[in-house]
């Protein structure tokens, strides 16, 4: 589990492929490999990733074929700089939301609108994250926990500070890179058991509500 505030902004070293569609990813990061052992959790641009191995600052990771096929780590080339995320402790600051470091789609930078002290960018949602999303809500871009400021039916957008353009590789995304996302998994959970229980009409179901879709939950006062 991570809390989306980046610790450190690593690189990639090498990416080598291995049997089948499979890949060891080679990171340096100082900071992050500074406690880390074989067997602990980094978030490597939003991607729960499991440590191998860790040498001089720099620490190895297998990534398996899902993995690089449904997240944008398929397109990582030495030198790339990555967001990095040591795994939350029980005695960790919660300063951005619960992610699990489990990309839900990938999305992609639409537009950049510079202003004086922040920047506000948009991204293209994927039309199956949309009903997660909401504003004032959070979502988790490359590992990044963030503010959803506006959203619609298959783009949100979020306001950058100076610190988050400046610390993390969100800073340097141009229009049409892709971007991993993770929504916010309170939301899952809780259309998971909302449709359950309509579906089978058990007991304490809300009233008025209906769903609209494979496992959604639509608005009260819609037709089922």
């Amino acid at each position: 589990m991570f809390t989306g505030i980046v610790e450190e902004l690593g690189e990639v070293v090498a990416v080598t492929a291995t049997a089948g569609d499979s890949a060891l990813v080679a990171v340096r990061g100082p900071l992050v490999t500074a406690d880390a052992r074989h067997g602990d959790s980094i978030s490597v641009n939003g991607v729960c990733l499991t440590v191998v191995d860790v040498d001089a600052g720099v620490f190895t990771a297998d990534v398996m074929g899902e993995t690089l096929r449904r997240s944008a780590l398929g397109t990582l080339r030495p030198g790339a700089p990555l967001n990095l995320e040591r795994a939350a402790t029980l005695g960790s600051r919660l300063g951005g939301h619960l992610v699990q470091g489990h990309v839900d789609g990938v999305g992609e930078v639409l537009s950049r609108e510079p202003a004086e002290q922040w920047e506000t960018v948009r991204f293209r949602l994927p039309a199956h994250l949309s009903r997660y999303v909401v504003e004032k809500g959070s979502i988790t871009v490359d590992g990044v926990s963030l503010t959803v400021a506006a959203v619609g039916p298959d783009w949100f957008s979020v306001g950058l500070i100076p610190t988050t353009l400046k610390l993390t590789t969100l800073g340097a995304r141009e229009v049409g890179d892709p971007v991993n996302l993770e929504v916010d998994v309170v939301a899952k959970y809780v259309e998971r058991l909302l449709g359950d229980r309509l579906a089978t009409g058990e007991p304490g179901a809300l009233p008025g509500v209906s769903i609209t879709g494979p496992g959604g939950v639509g608005s009260p006062g819609e037709a089922g």
